[in-house]
């Protein structure tokens, strides 16, 4: 009697998707079926999907396929390809507004609103520019004792700075000053700024004007180098004697230059032409130790006689005496100083246009008494 071979029934993969066998070591050896999504291309040449066939052992030791299962996609027609590109330009398109909303609101700065709540909230570079204007607020806006704002100085005028030299650049440093008695009195200061520094010499100020007559320049001419320059005695104390015989002998070129000028006024402010030079600085590393006008002016001074008048003393004297203002433009001084040169050059308008009135009314009296004296001869 002849055995008859079992029926093998055809299984598809939908039917199941793990196959049990026996192995040869009598344990069941089970694996699953996995197939990769295929990738459909466009342009015609679809690649075909990547099987992977189960593999099972027998009794016997033999390996055999379980199955194979073709799933590579349907042919693509031509007349798909029109709608595979415009999906492929809808999800472009789609991708690039995505970018650009993203990067217009990563470049809003200030605000930022949510639809569904009406909230708008301030981001983190807000918050930390808000630190920086309060900081900037608060250094602006500092005030005095008196809870007044304090007015903002040159940089070099600082809380730790000697009250007599903050004076002396609130009130005095950059006027514009045409008086001969004060020009060469600042041209002494500044020379002596090569052995002191402002505040030794302003705290000083008393003694150099009692030693040097208050500086009139007719009378400091006229004293004696000797008992100035004695050891022992006040000038003595000040200066050194190289210093002290170059205020004596300037104080004689002083008179000189107001014998053929008019003024020693007039002679320095010619340099300018009558009108302080105004730099416009913002900071204080701006400011020039001396200038080509300078050079000029120490030269002419040179020439006349003078001593001791070297670009740099002279540059600083400009400055004192408002020849130039270097005042920076965030100083409350600068505009002060504008304004002051603004009404001497107005008074000094006013002035010569008056003189010349009162030389035509001079003239015209003149002329009526010249008439009058002509007709009684007659």
């Amino acid at each position: 009697m002849t055995e008859r071979a079992p029926r093998m029934r055809a299984m598809n993969v939908g039917d199941s998707e793990v196959r049990s066998v026996l192995g040869p070591g009598g344990k069941k050896a089970q694996w699953s079926l996995k197939v990769r999504k295929p990738v459909s291309n466009p342009w015609g040449k679809a690649e075909k999907s990547t099987e992977e066939v189960e593999v099972v052992e027998d009794k016997s030791g033999l390996l055999s396929p379980t199955s194979v299962t073709d799933l590579s996609p349907p042919p693509l027609d031509a007349t798909s390809f029109p709608s595979i590109l415009r999906k492929q330009d809808s999800l472009l398109h789609s991708s690039l507004s995505l970018t650009a909303s993203c990067s217009s609101d990563a470049s809003t700065d200030s605000f930022r609103s949510r639809a569904s709540t009406g909230r708008i909230y301030r981001t983190r570079i807000t918050a930390y520019r808000k630190k920086q204007l309060a900081s900037k607020a608060k250094v602006v806006f500092e005030s005095t004792s008196d809870g007044l704002p304090a007015k903002k100085t040159c940089a070099w005028v600082t809380s730790t700075t000697d009250p007599v030299y903050a004076t002396f650049h609130d009130e005095e440093w950059g006027v514009p000053v045409h008086d001969d008695k004060k020009l060469f009195e600042l041209l002494v200061l500044c020379g002596a700024l090569s052995e002191l520094t402002w505040s030794s010499i302003l705290s000083k100020r008393h003694i150099f004007r009692e030693v040097f007559a208050d500086f009139e320049p007719t009378v400091v001419a006229k004293l004696n180098e000797k008992k100035i320059v004695a050891p022992g005695s006040t000038a003595n104390s000040l200066l050194s004697e190289l210093r002290l015989r170059a205020i004596i002998e300037n104080a004689r070129q002083v008179s000189k230059v107001i014998d053929e000028f008019g003024s020693f006024a007039k002679y320095i402010w010619s340099f300018v032409n009558h009108k302080p030079l105004v730099s416009r600085f913002c900071y204080p590393r701006q400011i020039p130790v001396k200038t080509p006008k300078a050079d000029v002016i120490s030269k002419d001074l040179v020439r006349r006689g003078f001593r001791g008048v070297g670009p740099t003393v002279v540059y600083s004297f400009m400055q004192v005496a408002g020849i130039t203002n270097d005042h920076l433009v965030s100083c409350f001084r600068f505009r002060d100083c504008m304004t002051a040169s603004e009404e001497k050059e107005e008074a000094s308008i006013e002035d010569i246009a008056h003189q010349k009135k009162v030389h035509k009314i001079i003239e015209s009296e003149i002329c009526i008494s010249m008439d009058e004296l002509s007709i009684s001869s007659e």
